[in-house]
């Protein structure tokens, strides 16, 4: 087996992981580079279809749209995480926070944006309505093609079928199911203007809860997630694309602690006990539930969450 990331082709340690968001049950091969890190799929399946099933969460239904004052209430919070204007705004988001569309705080709202993998077009939807005029968002797995009330396109294509400059491209939980990272990567490069950002966001094998959980650690999500990757891992790819890694920011959240205490204990994400479907009767109470939130809390800061974002651009 050789890494598809940094070509080392010794020393790896091989883990049989099963699919676990829908208990099927089927194991699958992964192995850990030495050099770079990255987990990867050793194989992948020749078809991916049932394992992205009308279940798979990013697929479902199109963004529906809220009451009137709830719509609102969601503008004026997400406005002000993008442009800090608004007083009621910032109580709202006091609140109720805007989670990831903080990521884009002080970007122009004109910028071209291009969401990839973005499925349903949930992040994009609030991104217009938020302020931003030019988000496009494109996923080869939809259905077909959707446009919200709002303008807002999801485009059922590749990467490789698109054209044009962007100021902005980003991956939020697609780059981990991308069987090609090189390809996909140097195509994005190519796709930028010279002053764009790529943001991705991804789980990391090295975390505390890939050391601590093993092969039920719940991001690895066999087989959808190709690559599990390491910050070193992430640094060769950007090198090998033209790309530099000037930040990272850890957003790992409590479900790196519930979802792999299920998968110890049997439990499928989808399972009618588990607390992603049934939080009244899972094994967690709220006592529980806020200590994960604490230990995610201090992982974070400490660079040990199973999750990151990379913020890159132009070498």
């Amino acid at each position: 087996m050789k890494c598809r990331i940094c070509d080392n082709s010794k020393g790896h340690q091989t883990f049989q992981v099963r699919e676990m968001m829908f208990g099927l049950k089927e194991t699958f091969t992964y192995f850990k580079c030495p050099s770079c890190g990255c987990l990867q799929i050793a194989e992948f399946p020749t078809d991916m279809s049932k394992y992205y099933s009308s279940g798979y969460y990013s697929y479902s239904t199109p963004v529906s749209e809220d009451p009137k004052l709830k719509s609102f209430l969601k503008k004026k919070r997400d406005r002000y995480a993008v442009c800090g204007r608004g007083l009621s705004g910032r109580i709202l988001g006091m609140f109720f926070p805007a989670d990831i569309i903080k990521l884009y705080s002080g970007i122009p709202l004109d910028s071209r944006i291009l969401d990839i993998g973005c499925g349903n077009g949930s992040l994009i939807w609030r991104l217009r309505e938020a302020g931003f005029t030019n988000v496009t968002g494109i996923d080869p797995f939809i259905d077909t093609t959707i446009t919200y009330s709002n303008g807002v396109r999801v485009e059922k294509k590749s990467l490789r079928e698109v054209e044009g400059e962007w100021d902005l491209i980003t991956y939020h939980h697609s780059f981990e199911h991308i069987s090609d990272p090189v390809g996909e990567l140097s195509k994005a490069r190519e796709l930028m203007s010279e002053r764009g950002t790529c943001i991705i966001r991804i789980p990391l094998v090295d975390s505390w809860a890939w050391e601590h959980y093993g092969t039920n650690w719940v991001q690895i999500d066999a087989p959808r997630h190709f690559y599990l990757h390491s910050v070193k891992s992430m640094e060769t790819l950007a090198g090998k694309t033209g790309f530099s890694i000037y930040k990272v920011e850890y957003d790992s959240t409590a479900f790196q602690f519930w979802g792999s205490e299920q998968y110890e204990k049997n439990i499928a994400l989808n399972s009618e006990s588990s607390y992603y479907i049934n939080p009244d009767i899972s094994l967690f109470n709220q006592k529980t539930m806020k200590s994960f939130e604490r230990k995610t809390a201090d992982l974070n800061i400490k660079g040990k969450g199973d999750q990151a974002v990379f913020f890159l651009n132009n070498n």
